[in-house]
């Protein structure tokens, strides 16, 4: 391979090809408070599936049964990326609660004073609602208790709670 100026250029051997994260989404080497993406931007991409799918949709309609280059496939995949983008647009929910909140809400409801804690946004149901997973440990060392609660990302309701006295074996780390 040579590039513009006529000279060679070596192209990468596949153990140097790594795939990477957007900037928006890398949280390596990242100082300072963290702002998760919005869920709402799920809507860009339904916006864009809709507009797609009703063009090959409308194409296939007025493209008549005897083009050669548009035929009935088409149509049906308009209508998958209408649909898909119907999906998208409805599972689009604003992420009004950060994972601060969910951690205030997840420390009111355990019932002790919480130590460490850890974050974890997923999704639940077929609408994709987003639920943050909040595990916490007491604030004793080692800590007694542990907890996992899980806070719904749109209205901050505590949708499952589950509290237990900590399992772990912590008597060999003191040493």
């Amino acid at each position: 391979m040579t590039d513009s100026a006529g000279g060679e250029v070596k192209s990468p051997s596949d153990a140097e090809v790594r795939d990477s994260l957007p900037d928006d989404l890398n949280a390596a080497g990242y100082v300072g408070p963290y702002l998760f993406p919005n869920n709402s931007r799920r809507r860009i991409a339904g916006s864009l599936y809709l507009v797609v799918g009703v063009a090959a949709y409308v194409l296939s309609i007025f493209a008549g049964s005897d083009s050669v280059l548009v035929n009935g496939g088409i149509g049906a995949g308009g209508v998958a990326l209408v649909i898909f983008g119907i999906y998208c647009w409805q599972a689009g929910w604003d992420l009004a609660f950060d994972e601060n909140d969910a951690l205030v809400a997840a420390t009111r409801n355990v019932g002790f004073p919480v130590g460490h804690a850890s974050a974890q946004l997923a999704w639940r149901g077929l609408r994709s609602r987003p639920t943050w997973r909040i595990l916490v440990y007491s604030n004793q060392e080692p800590p007694d208790r542990r907890g996992l609660v899980l806070v719904d990302g749109v209205n901050g309701e505590i949708v499952s709670c589950f509290v237990e006295d900590n399992p772990e074996d912590w008597a060999g780390l003191n040493a």
